[in-house]
């Protein structure tokens, strides 16, 4: 490639942005098109568990997706994490509670937790979480809902609770169903993630405008160096950890909910390419 507009059969250029349900791309996607309007960009929606596939076969260029993925394999600039909730029925006592009041761990203690198996919180023992996470609350169902969506459904009819990301419970938003904010719960991070070992300038354009650089700064990771959360998998490894982290609000209204599973879906320009999958096993972080 020749420049940021055309591959190198002189094709134009488009750039896919794959995206979980819950995530807000639509900022970074305007500062995209205000500053590369020759370059098209394609908002391809993906199940949380279908992300890393849809990157790897080719389906997207970079995906904005939940935390942890296979660091041997994808790069990943942490955006912001989200503030969990309990989803309750209307008619639960917790739905009493003013909007603004919290509920703890422990008032959810005589409840059933419906953890769908799509479930994106970092509890302790999920792959992710962190060191000090706490258990899930609550008593498990007998059987776990397939999805977030199917979870939902369960609240409103009373069966029982569901923690979910702030962003999940307004893209699931019904009337028979309310939230109310969740202290001590792990939050769920999200990040932008691309193949480790892609040097492309669109994506180097995508972590700019993520990292907030201006239109006057130099282009891509290679004007500032590697970005602080993860330059390459090996570069993440050596600095032990993640950086800064982002805070506890990041949630939104955006997103299209993702299949029970399968391929990407693609919401603006052509059907996907497939190819095989590269990687497999490794951290994730």
């Amino acid at each position: 490639m020749t420049n940021g507009a055309t591959d190198d059969g002189g094709a134009v250029r488009r750039f896919r942005l794959a995206f979980v349900p819950g995530a807000t791309p639509a900022k970074w996607v305007r500062t995209w098109r205000e500053r590369l309007p020759d370059v098209p960009l394609d908002l391809v929606a993906v199940a949380a568990a279908d992300a890393e596939r849809a990157l790897r076969d080719d389906e997207a260029d970079a995906a904005v997706l939940r935390l942890p993925v296979d660091r041997d394999v994808l790069s990943a600039i942490r955006l912001y994490e989200e503030t969990p909730v309990v989803l309750v029925s209307r008619d639960h006592l917790l739905a009493a509670l003013e909007p603004e009041e919290p509920v703890a761990l422990a008032d959810l203690a005589d409840d059933v937790l419906l953890r769908p198996l799509d479930d994106v919180v970092p509890w302790a023992g999920e792959s992710g979480a962190a060191d000090d996470a706490p258990a899930p609350p609550g008593r498990p169902a007998v059987e776990r809902p397939a999805t977030t969506g199917d979870a939902v459904v369960l609240v409103a009819a009373n069966v029982g609770v569901a923690v979910v990301p702030q962003s999940l419970a307004r893209l699931h938003h019904r009337k028979d169903v309310t939230y109310r904010r969740l202290d001590d719960a792990p939050t769920a991070p999200v990040a932008l993630a691309w193949l480790a070992d892609r040097d492309d300038e669109l994506v180097e354009e995508m972590v700019g405008i993520v990292r907030g650089r201006t239109v006057n700064s130099s282009r891509g990771r290679r004007a500032g160096g590697p970005p602080e959360e993860a330059a390459t998998p090996r570069a993440q490894d050596r600095r032990g950890g993640s950086g800064a982290q982002g805070g506890r609000g990041g949630s939104g209204r955006g997103g299209a909910a993702g299949g029970r599973g399968g391929g990407a879906k693609q919401v603006r320009g052509g059907s996907p390419k497939g190819r095989a999958a590269r990687g497999r096993g490794g951290k994730r972080r």
